[in-house]
This record gives C-alpha cells, sequence and structure tokens, in this order.
C-alpha cells in the first residue's frame, strides 16, 4: 500500500510529552515486557503488554507480538497497519459482537478448558475473546502526553482479589449496555457497531444541538457536535420525524454487565419493569457499545460526556503520573474536585447543551465522575436546591437499604447504596428548586450495580439484587418526570461504563504490579506502569583518551528541560568487564574520565545507578547492551 499515493499521514501520538518508550528507556522498557510475559506469575495473568516506541504502537503477548501504525485520510478517517509480526497477532480478532450473552460466556469458557453451569464462575482464556477496535483504543491512549509507558491488559479473569473485575482490553470487560429512549428514536433491537465515544454525539445529533468548528477523531479540523469528537452519531437509531426531546436524562448504570441485564430483560423483565419500559418503547443495542481503553470508571465517564477518547480528555486512569510535575494524581480515590484534570481543549454534554441554549440553561451531574460544566454537580462541590432540604431528605431515605447486605456481611455495599440514596435526594431538591424549568440534562450514575459486581461478581444473585433495587430508583425518576409533565419530552439514555468479568479470586493476580517486585523502578497505577529512567548522554574525545557522561532526569520539567541529576554513580568498564574508573555525580549531573587509547568504543562501557531510577548501562558510542526480547519470549515461534 502506498500511503503517500492514497493521500494517508501517518498518524503518531498527538501530544508528546514522555509516553510510551523513548531510546532512553528501551533497557527498562524490555525488562518490564520480560517482567510481566517471561516471569511467573505474571506472565500466567498478563494477557498483553502494550507501549509506543520508535515510531510504531507495540502490543506484546506469549502468543506474539506486532507492532502497528496509525493513518489518517484527507477526511479525517483512521486505518491501521501491522508493520511487524512475530507468531500469532494477539489482537487480530476484533469482532465486537462475540460472547454477548450468558449462553456465549459459558460456551467462551468451556472452549478455554473451564466448563461450568455458574455464569459467575465463567473465566475466559484470551483465544475465545475478541479485542473491538484494538488498534483505535491502543493509539488513542499514548495520544496524551499522561499516558504510561507501558499499559498491561490482563487475562480476563486475572485482575484482583474481588469476584468481578474490569480494566483489560477483552470484549467481557469493555462492553457495556447502550438504550435510546424517547423522542427521536427509532424503536427496536439494533445490530450496531457502536463505541462509547458514539453516546455523546448521537444525544447531540438527537437534541438538535448545533455543530461548531472543531476536532475530528484524527485532530483535524471539521464540523463537530462536541470540541473534540472521536465518535459519530448512531443514525441507524434516530428517527428524524419523532420530534426533538425538550429534555435528557442518562442514567449511567456502573459496572453493569451487558450480558447480565440482556438476560434480565429476557427471562425475568418483571424484576425490572422501569428498565424493560425504557426497552420496550426506545432502541436497544443488542451487543451493546465498546468502552474506552482502559476499561475503568474515571476515563470512561468522561469518554461518555465528551465523545472523546482518554487520551484526548486526559483522564487516562483512575490514577494517573504527570510526569512534568513529579506528582501522581489517584483522582477517583479523591473523588472530589476533580474536573480540573480534564483536558479543555474537548466539551462536554453540559457545556454542548449550555452553549447551545444560552443563559439560563441549567444541567446537571448527580455523582456523574465528571461534571465539569454542569450547574449541579455535588462532587465538584456545586450544589442546587436548598441544601438544608436535601440533608433532611436525605436522612428520611437513608433507611431503604438492603437487608441482605447486613446479612451477608457485605458493609460496602451498604455504604454504595447510601450514595445511590443521597443521589435520588439531590435530584429531588433540584427538581424543586427549578420548579418549571427542568435542567435540560441531566447525568445521573447509580453506583450500586458496580459495587455489588465487584463484591459478589457479574452474575451472582447479590448483583441482581442491585439491579432490581436500582430499577425501582430509575422508577421513582420517572414517576418524577411523569408528574412534572415531562415523561414523553424527555430523551432517556441508559449505558455503563464498562462490563464486569468473573475473576479467580484465589489467584490474588495482579499482573500489573509484578515488574515492581522484580525490581523495576517506576510509578505503578494499575493498569499503566509509567518508568523512572536515566537520561544518560555519553561523549568519547576523538583520541579516546577521555570520556564525559551526563546524567538527567528522563522526565522533562515543564519547561521541557530534563534536570540534571547528582549523586547517580558512574562506573566505566573495559575489556573484561575490568573497572577503569568510578564516582558519583555532581550537582550538574556531570563527570568525567580518563580513558586507556587502547579500548575502542565497543569495548568500553558505562553504568549508572541511583536510588529510584533503573539502572542504565551502554557502550561508550552510545549503544545499548540489552538483552533481545523477541529472542527470549518467541525462541519457538516463526516471524
Amino acid at each position: 500500500m502506498n500511503r503517500e499515493s492514497d493521500n494517508m499521514r501517518e498518524h503518531g501520538p498527538e501530544r508528546r510529552g514522555g509516553q510510551g518508550l523513548d531510546p532512553h528507556q528501551y533497557d527498562s522498557g524490555d525488562a518490564t515486557i520480560l517482567a510481566l510475559l517471561a516471569e511467573t506469575p505474571a506472565a500466567d495473568y498478563a494477557d498483553l503488554a502494550i507501549t509506543w516506541r520508535d515510531d510504531a504502537y507495540e502490543v506484546w503477548s506469549r502468543r506474539g507480538m506486532i507492532r502497528f501504525k496509525r493513518f489518517a485520510d484527507a477526511r479525517g478517517a483512521l486505518s491501521f497497519e501491522v508493520v511487524e509480526q512475530i507468531g500469532e497477532n494477539p489482537i487480530a480478532n476484533q469482532d465486537p459482537f462475540i460472547v454477548s450473552t450468558i449462553a456465549d460466556e459459558l460456551d467462551a469458557a468451556a472452549r478455554s478448558g473451564n466448563r461450568t453451569d455458574d455464569p459467575n464462575r465463567a473465566y475466559f482464556e484470551p483465544r475465545v475473546l475478541s479485542h473491538p477496535y484494538a488498534y483505535e483504543r491502543i493509539a488513542q491512549l499514548f495520544d496524551s502526553p499522561r499516558a504510561p509507558d507501558v499499559v498491561v491488559s490482563p487475562k480476563a479473569y486475572a485482575y484482583g482479589i474481588q469476584p468481578g473485575q474490569h480494566g483489560a482490553l477483552d470484549i467481557v470487560q469493555c462492553r457495556a449496555p447502550l438504550i435510546f429512549s424517547g423522542p427521536g428514536v427509532r424503536r427496536g433491537l439494533f445490530k450496531l457497531n457502536a463505541r462509547q465515544v458514539d453516546v455523546a454525539p448521537t444525544i447531540a445529533r438527537i437534541a438538535g444541538l448545533p455543530k461548531i468548528a472543531g476536532l475530528d477523531a484524527s485532530g483535524a479540523p471539521a464540523e463537530v457536535y462536541l470540541k473534540r469528537q472521536d465518535g459519530q452519531p448512531l443514525d441507524e437509531i434516530i428517527d428524524d420525524n419523532a420530534g426533538r426531546p425538550r429534555h435528557v436524562y442518562m442514567i449511567l448504570l456502573d459496572g453493569q454487565s451487558h450480558s447480565e441485564l440482556r438476560h434480565q430483560l429476557e427471562n425475568n423483565p418483571g424484576a425490572i419493569p422501569n428498565l424493560a419500559g425504557l426497552v420496550e418503547r426506545g432502541a436497544m443495542l443488542s451487543h451493546g457499545s465498546i468502552v474506552n481503553f482502559p476499561s475503568i470508571t474515571w476515563p470512561s465517564h468522561s469518554t461518555i460526556l465528551t465523545g472523546a477518547w482518554c487520551g484526548h480528555h486526559d483522564v487516562v486512569n483512575p490514577t494517573f503520573h504527570l510526569r512534568e510535575h513529579r506528582e501522581t494524581v489517584p483522582i477517583q480515590g479523591n473523588v472530589f474536585e476533580g474536573e480540573r484534570y480534564l483536558n479543555h481543549d474537548v466539551e462536554t454534554l453540559y457545556e454542548a447543551f449550555q452553549r447551545a441554549g444560552g443563559a439560563g440553561t441549567i444541567t446537571a451531574s448527580i455523582h456523574e465522575p465528571q461534571g465539569r460544566g454542569a450547574d449541579h454537580a455535588a462532587f465538584e462541590r456545586r450544589i442546587v436546591g436548598d441544601k438544608a432540604r436535601l440533608k433532611a431528605l436525605t436522612g428520611d431515605m437513608i433507611s431503604d437499604v438492603s437487608p441482605r447486605w447486613a446479612a451477608d456481611n457485605m458493609p460496602g455495599m451498604t455504604r454504595e447504596e447510601v450514595v445511590d440514596i443521597r443521589g435520588m435526594a439531590q435530584l429531588i431538591t433540584l427538581f424543586e428548586h427549578c420548579s418549571g424549568d427542568a435542567p435540560v440534562f441531566v447525568a445521573h450514575e447509580f453506583v450500586l450495580t458496580d459495587g455489588a459486581g465487584h463484591d459478589y461478581g457479574p452474575h451472582h444473585e447479590g448483583q441482581r439484587e442491585a439491579l432490581y433495587r436500582t430499577d425501582k430508583r430509575i422508577g421513582a425518576v420517572l414517576d418524577l418526570f411523569r408528574a412534572r409533565g415531562l415523561l414523553e419530552s424527555t430523551l432517556f439514555v441508559v449505558t455503563s461504563d464498562h462490563g464486569m468479568a468473573a475473576q479467580r479470586v484465589e489467584l490474588k493476580a495482579n499482573p500489573a504490579r509484578e515488574p515492581e517486585r522484580a525490581g523495576i523502578q517506576g510509578v505503578f497505577a494499575e493498569p499503566m506502569i509509567y518508568l523512572r529512567d536515566l537520561r544518560v548522554e555519553v561523549e568519547r574525545a576523538r583520541d579516546l583518551r577521555s570520556i564525559r557522561v551526563t546524567v538527567l532526569d528522563n522526565d522533562a520539567l515543564p519547561d521541557g528541560e530534563h534536570p540534571p541529576l547528582a549523586g547517580a554513580r558512574v562506573t566505566i568498564h573495559g575489556r573484561g568487564d575490568a573497572v577503569i574508573a568510578e564516582t558519583r555525580t555532581p550537582e550538574s549531573g556531570r563527570v568525567a574520565f580518563a580513558t586507556p587509547a587502547d579500548i575502542s568504543d565497543a569495548e568500553l562501557t558505562v553504568s549508572v545507578e541511583l536510588k529510584g531510577f533503573n539502572a542504565r548501562r551502554l557502550r561508550a558510542d552510545g549503544a545499548s547492551l540489552a538483552k533481545d526480547i523477541r529472542k527470549i519470549l518467541y525462541a519457538n515461534l516463526n516471524s
């Protein structure tokens, strides 16, 4: 393929800021990949080790590896090309339609050698799963300077000590339910190639928001509904003759398994009559939508609300590392005041509705992890309504907690349900305050389904109890709209931030932390690894009688400069690894040595060590002494 004649441009990481591996990190990066894929126990638990270097994206697994590139054409359409492959392409299967029901999950478990009749113990090997839109979702991540050096995608069942978990690239953890119900929607069950980035532009199109000059999925100027728009409207479910909604209410069932919801709708709709009613009156995607990678709460919610992948909105993980500030941000752990970390080059639906509606347009975030631009956003400490009324109402409702949680000794579930109760109190006081001028857009996060998915597993009766109780609260939402005469004029959107996969808890697996136990130095923010590396610059005199070594921090400061490092031990080795000289760096980070002229650059090596950083070893001419990890991992595989 001639990319130039096809008017294609190579489209690597959009904003360089240290993500992926630069030449100073090849040694530590390769050591990290080996620690993940060649050493136990990580090698038994990790599916993929992913990075970017030397102008290509890399995906490593025990069964094979690929390097691929991303291209964009003149219209902004993205395409991908594998430029190197050894053994099997581990993400070749990108089918978004497999393993979408409980029956499919039981079959996949059986084909994995884990036959069971209990879907809550259905454990899948990578070979029976797919990785939908894997090229796009991997490449987008590394567009952000907050992206890691290496990201890990564990096997579906090997990521934690809770019965349910998510975060990986595979189909089960990356499929979320998606339902649209109300004005502007064509009713029915639709089998569509849908992604989480398509949700926001679909809402915008149904609601009639105007297009603006912004950026498309390739970062090129385009007419779009949101400032940075990676997705496209799902035109198949839109009925332009069915009117436009006056209000939009998004219901986010955090962590709700698509296959479990579909099972309940098909086999037990009476237990979730409100969700079943929304489906009956609307459009449901039979195979859901494919979420952000990593498939984790905080980045996924920002993707739903912006129509941009996390590599563009910059909330790349529940915890991410800011290299330039040497600061690790646990945005999910902090919970509050996280909107400031969202990239200003993207736009939230709250902001888009206010832009279109003008002054007086009210939007609200009810416990939604992304609330930038919302008038009401409790996580940003912005409350619309009477706070005394809110406190009193919460107190009146606080006892509405399932006794199951106490009986099962699950105090965390009680706390999760209290969060949802507080959310309902916020909704009531918000609408009381707004009176006849109801919010035009609300995003309402229900957390109980996620807590139950983690604590019980995706198909346990405890998770089903959480879904049933959440459906009752959705019924209260619908009753509120009905009482105010708003039900028929409101578009309801139901989705989730990720899927949920059953875990083999006895493994106590957490492969992303294994390189740390192997001595790799870095910031470990599962599933992301930010390496702490030395930038070593070596210059030998032409007469071969001296050598100068400069040791810098490989992570640049905000001004782009790499600060010198004092106290690093620099050792010069000659033939047979004999030590010629050794010293420690001063404040300048620079040291010089006399060297024998009869020892060539190829025979002279430099090693550098400093606590908290990965050690470096290189030849005097700057060549790496790293092992060939391709030979180590794939000695028995054909290229």
